[in-house]
């Protein structure tokens, strides 16, 4: 394996073929620094695959990392952040959905000492553009939920567009083992021992090919877990329960 870079990005798939060249094509165009990109697959069958193994031919930054914990994306996830190792620097992001212009801006804040910086949606400056619409206002409900009554530090409280510093995830480990509530238990976990979050406005637009694997019904119990865990750390916070670590510049 190359050396590790400043910016590791995790990017879990599912059948991506039709998206993930112009994936690649706007993370070349977008990013101007040394960084690694891990593609996080479930089976070899998977669409993506032969896709990406063509592309990292002739891009060394570019490898497959196939999931054996278990099918599904919080293992995909959890998959991704164990070949990253150390990172530092880990950023969680899927298909052509996320605003990957913001990455640059991430990472200005994580080298200012912030161990966790959100990309929001429903903060000032923020966009969702489409998206079932059930899905949309239960995000957004969490969120700002979260943020008006127990000062969570992200309006957005379930994207998975986050930057983590790797050391922090190893040193906290992760539990969630379904979907994508493994975003609000991290932050959740990191705001709870007074870690400085960040959040950032990102636009969020809905896939133009591919299926979606969010399942609403299936996960819902795992993020009503981590919501009330978050909820709880966040009143903590706000009643001096537990102070604030300082905010270090990191060199």
């Amino acid at each position: 394996m190359p050396s590790i870079s400043p910016l590791t990005l995790i990017v879990p798939v599912f059948n991506e073929h039709e998206n993930f060249p112009r994936l690649v094509e706007q993370v070349e165009q977008t990013l101007h620094i040394p960084y690694r990109m891990l593609v996080v697959y479930d089976f070899d069958e998977d669409s993506t695959v032969p896709v990406a193994r063509e592309l990292a031919v002739t891009r060394p930054w570019l490898m497959l990392v196939r999931n054996d914990l278990g099918r599904g994306p919080a293992n995909a996830i959890r998959a991704g952040f164990q070949a990253a190792q150390s990172g530092p620097a880990l950023v969680v992001m899927a298909d052509l959905s996320d605003d990957l212009a913001k990455i640059p801006q991430m990472l200005t804040l994580y080298e200012a000492g912030y161990q966790v910086v959100c990309a929001s949606r429903y903060m000032l400056g923020g966009k969702q553009i489409g998206g079932p619409l059930l899905k949309r206002i239960m995000s957004q409900t969490a969120g700002v939920s979260l943020y008006w009554l127990a000062g969570f530090p992200t309006h957005d409280a379930t994207n998975n567009f986050r930057l983590y510093d790797a050391a922090l995830v190893n040193e906290m480990g992760i539990e969630s083992a379904k979907g994508f509530e493994i975003a609000l238990e991290l932050t959740a976990k990191a705001y709870a021992q007074g870690e400085p979050v960040a959040e950032i406005p990102a636009m969020w637009r809905d896939r133009t090919a591919g299926t979606s694997n969010f399942q609403i019904r299936k996960w819902l119990p795992f993020y009503l877990k981590w919501y009330r865990y978050a909820f709880s750390a966040s009143l903590k916070r706000r009643l001096g329960i537990v102070r604030a670590k300082p905010l270090t510049p990191r060199q």
